[in-house]
């Protein structure tokens, strides 16, 4: 038994057994090196692009983002029930107001003087709708 324990310690301590030890423990190093940095990386990705979703999603909800220059503008949008609005729509410089339900649109008025609401500057817009979610 001494004898093995004299052998296998002469094997170890023999410089190609060590080198191939210390370059088994330099491989592994490095691999967990690697996959800890390409996890650290999608972490990262994952995070940005929730980021980027989360504020869009902002953006769509506040309706921060004015709408194109169609035909068709909606000028002022109010919510009077979960599903109901009060919408004012512009179309050919004609102002309409209409009730909006999920099943259906009515007209409540054709507005013989249009509402004439000033453009707001995105400042502004920001503070109304953190203004109105904290009440």
């Amino acid at each position: 038994m001494i004898q093995m324990l004299g052998i296998m310690s002469e094997a170890l301590s023999s410089p190609e057994v060590s080198s191939s030890l210390a370059n088994n423990t330099v491989a592994k190093t490095n691999e967990v090196s690697n996959v800890a940095t390409l996890a650290n990386m999608v972490g990262g990705l994952i995070v940005v692009l929730a980021l980027i979703f989360l504020l869009a999603y902002i953006v769509k909800r506040l309706k921060l983002v004015p709408s194109s220059g169609g035909v068709i503008k909606t000028v002022a949008v109010t919510s009077v029930g979960q599903r109901e609005k009060v919408v004012l729509v512009e179309v050919n410089g004609q102002q309409y107001l209409l009730g909006v339900t999920s099943q259906q649109i009515n007209l409540i008025d054709k507005l013989t003087n249009p509402v004439d609401i000033p453009i707001s500057s995105f400042a502004n817009r920001l503070k109304q709708a953190k203004d109105s979610n904290n009440e």
